[in-house]
């Protein structure tokens, strides 16, 4: 089983009034505002380490892509 840990937020009083009226869960409200969060920012940190290697790449000479292809089959 995960091991859960507890985390805490406060909110306006009328606010928690109007959710217990409507039936809503603050812990599973939270549970999905921190996943979308880690998502999100795991996104984020995928797009921007896609563009720095595709600046790194970029700077690759064409020659040298075509040397590694060549290479690579006559390696078959």
């Amino acid at each position: 089983m995960t091991e859960m840990a507890t985390v805490s937020a406060k909110i306006e009083k009328s606010k928690k009034e109007e959710m217990e009226q409507l039936g809503i869960s603050p812990s599973d409200i939270i549970k999905k505002a921190v996943d979308d969060a880690i998502r999100e920012r795991k996104r984020q940190k995928l797009i921007k380490e896609m563009n720095e290697a595709g600046k790194l790449i970029r700077n690759i000479p064409k020659e040298s892509w075509v040397q590694a292809i060549r290479e690579s089959r006559d390696e078959r």
